[in-house]
């Protein structure tokens, strides 16, 4: 008796007045969340328990007529015990109740899918700007040409397995109170395979499998960031019995480019005026991942200003648009001057007045502007 005495309806999720094909199903879709092989909760067995013991009252006529009368103190006057059984794997559980498991038929050959494959690609930030082509070289298990995949010698064929007549798997009855309990296991003699090859294909062995290395193209689309994955779904390693194959999974590595740093869609970048192009104003050529563009700087150019190049940023993913370009000003200072120079400069100061250095916003603030 599970340790805490639940409502066998709630604990399956039903109404009094569920039928047998609804208590069923929400047996089957419990047991598959919750079976110790499958869940990962902690407290995953305790509640497995309680939705068969729920299942072995409910599923029956006259435990059901007794609990619905009388609960789980009618159960026991009744003499009522759960079943304390080992189910061992999902598949066996569903086959000793239902006939069937979570694959298909109990017992049937099954097929395996294939493994996958990890790879990794390099590329420029320019690249990630307007997508790329790379080529990948990668080993593969495939089919082996010479056999198909059977695995026996070219002019010869697998024999059906005596032992589980090309099931793949054989049959352990006992008795329980639910009846006979049948439970599925893969066959020792041919490993599920359901066959046995008495010829072995001499290209592989017998596994009807190889290895080659193989070479694809691999697109990477605009806008990708650092450490993302492409899938290239059925590139991977062949399954086996027909499974499909496995996938590959292609790391993409962004290199950092000195010139721009990148949040998200948004790159930002500086550039270096002089004093005197800051104060006069200036047009400058300043690179951006399309490549070179002037831009107009105004007289008075602050330190610390930031230029928004709108739409001249990473592609968005996927998406549509881009991100913006943020450029911050560096105002250059002279660190040597000729005797003309201090001349100059201390005659320019003589002239200059409190709106000479007006202050409009300070540096701290442009510094927040630049990455908002």
């Amino acid at each position: 008796m599970a340790t805490t005495e639940r409502d066998y309806y709630d604990v399956l999720g039903l109404s009094r007045s569920a039928d047998d094909r609804e208590i069923k199903s929400a047996f089957r879709r419990l047991a598959r969340e919750l079976h110790p092989d499958v869940s990962q909760e902690p407290d995953a067995e305790r509640r497995f328990k309680e939705v068969v013991e729920a299942y072995e009252v409910l599923s029956k006529s006259e435990t059901r007529s007794l609990y619905d009368q009388y609960g789980h103190a009618g159960l026991r006057r009744g003499g009522f015990q759960p079943g304390h059984f080992d189910f061992g794997n999902l598949s066996d559980l569903f086959a000793a109740f239902f006939g069937d498991d979570l694959f298909g038929a109990a017992g049937g050959r099954r097929r395996t899918r294939g493994g996958d494959i990890a790879a990794e690609v390099e590329i420029e930030l320019a690249d990630a700007a307007r997508g790329a082509a790379r080529e990948i070289s990668f080993q593969v298990a495939t089919a082996c040409a010479a056999c198909h995949g059977s695995g026996a010698e070219p002019g010869t064929e697998p024999s059906t397995c005596p032992a589980c007549a090309g099931a793949g798997a054989v049959q352990h009855v006992s008795r329980t109170v639910f009846g006979e309990l049948v439970r599925s296991t893969t066959c020792p003699a041919c490993g599920g395979r359901g066959q046995i090859v008495e010829t072995p294909c001499s290209a592989c062995g017998g596994k009807g499998q190889q290895v080659e290395t193989r070479t694809i193209d691999v697109d990477i689309p605009a806008g990708i960031h650092d450490g993302q994955r492409i899938r290239l779904s059925g590139e991977g390693h062949v399954g086996s019995l027909g499974g499909r194959a496995g996938d590959i999974y292609v790391l993409v590595r962004v290199r950092p480019d000195p010139r721009f740093a990148r949040e998200g869609n948004d790159l930002f970048s500086t550039i270096d005026l002089t004093m005197t192009q800051a104060a006069l104003g200036a047009r400058i050529t300043v690179p951006t991942i399309d490549g070179e563009t002037e831009v107009e700087f105004a007289p008075g150019t602050q330190p610390g200003e930031i230029r928004v190049l709108k739409g001249r940023g990473m592609p968005v993913l996927q998406g549509f648009g881009r991100g913006e370009h943020r450029i911050l000003v560096n105002v250059l200072i002279p660190r040597q001057l000729d005797e003309d120079g201090k001349r100059l400069l201390q005659e320019f100061e003589s002239r200059s007045d409190a709106g000479t250095y007006e202050v409009e916003e300070s540096f701290f603030a442009k510094l927040k502007s630049a990455f908002r």
